[in-house]
C-alpha cells in the first residue's frame, strides 16, 4: 500500500476493532506521517447519518470554531466582511450560519447533508470565493491530494482552512486517542504537521498551523494576528469582530422572505 500523500510504501502499523466488529487495518508512512486504515469498505453502514449520533459535540465545536474564525478572517486575512467564502462539507449549515451572523459572507456546500441553517445561501457553480473553510472534513478523506484539488477548484481559490487534530510521534495506541473515532467508522485519514506541510508543499501553498485550525494559503499571514485570534483573547476578539461588522441574520432574513 503506497501513501496517498508522499508516494511511499506504508507499513501496516496496528489492526483495530471498528464499528465493534470490524476488524481494520491502519497502515503508517514512516516518511511523511500520514496514516490511514485499509480500503474503509465500512462506509456506507458508518454514514446512515451524516453525523454520528455519538457525536454531541457538533454544536460546542461549530460555535469555538466560528469564534476563532472570527478573528483569524478579520485580522490575518483583512475580511471586513466584503470576501466570499465557501464552507465546504458544511454539514447542516451551522458554521456557514453562525458566521453569516457575525457579518461575513458564506456559503454552504455539502453533497452529503441537507441545509438546514443556511437556506438560499447554497454553493453557485459560477461563484468565486475568496477561501474555503472544511471543518471536520479531512479525517474522513482517504486521498488527501484529491480533497484538495476538489475544494480549491470548487471554491476557484488558493486559500483552505481546515480543522483536525494531529498527532506527533508513532501512531498512537488504537485505545490511546478518541480522535480515531472507533465506534463510528467515519475518521479514515489522520495526519502529523509534517504530512499537511507537504500538502500544502504540492499545491504551492504556505503552511500555517494555528491549534486544530490549519491554514493553507499562498499569503504570509502574520504570527501575532494568528495567536490573537485563536488565543486565551480569542471570546474578545470575536466580540470585536462582532462590533464592527454588520450582522447578515437580519438583512438574510429580509432576502429570503422577498424572494
Amino acid at each position: 500500500m503506497n501513501c496517498a500523500v508522499c508516494g511511499h510504501a506504508m507499513v501496516r502499523a496496528f489492526e483495530a476493532r471498528v464499528l465493534s466488529k470490524h476488524t481494520v487495518g491502519f497502515h503508517h508512512c514512516e516518511q511523511c506521517g500520514f496514516l490511514c486504515t485499509e480500503k474503509p469498505y465500512w462506509l456506507a453502514e458508518a454514514y446512515q447519518s451524516a453525523i454520528a449520533s455519538s457525536d454531541t459535540g457538533a454544536i460546542a465545536r461549530n460555535l469555538r470554531i466560528a469564534q476563532k474564525l472570527s478573528g483569524i478572517l478579520y485580522f490575518a486575512f483583512g475580511d471586513r466582511g466584503g470576501g466570499k467564502w465557501l464552507d465546504y462539507g458544511g454539514g447542516h449549515g451551522v458554521l456557514a450560519r453562525l458566521m453569516r451572523d457575525r457579518g461575513f459572507d458564506f456559503y454552504w456546500h455539502d453533497p452529503h447533508a441537507e441545509n438546514l441553517f443556511t437556506r438560499g445561501f447554497e454553493h453557485r457553480e459560477d461563484q468565486v470565493y475568496d477561501g474555503v473553510t472544511a471543518i471536520e472534513v479531512l479525517e474522513h478523506m482517504a486521498d488527501p491530494m484529491a480533497f484538495f484539488a476538489a475544494a480549491l477548484g470548487k471554491a476557484r481559490t488558493r486559500t483552505l482552512i481546515v480543522t483536525t487534530e494531529t498527532y506527533a510521534g508513532p501512531p498512537p495506541a488504537p485505545q490511546a486517542w478518541w480522535y480515531y473515532g472507533l465506534n463510528t467508522g467515519q475518521h479514515i485519514a489522520f495526519f502529523q504537521r509534517r504530512t499537511l506541510k507537504l500538502l500544502a508543499e504540492h499545491f504551492g501553498l504556505r503552511y500555517v498551523p494555528a491549534g486544530n485550525l490549519h491554514l493553507f494559503s499562498p499569503r504570509s499571514l502574520h504570527a501575532g494576528a494568528l495567536k490573537l485570534a485563536c488565543g486565551p483573547l480569542a471570546p474578545l476578539c470575536d466580540r470585536f469582530v462582532r462590533l464592527r461588522l454588520n450582522s447578515r441574520t437580519q438583512s438574510d432574513h429580509e432576502k429570503l422572505v422577498r424572494s
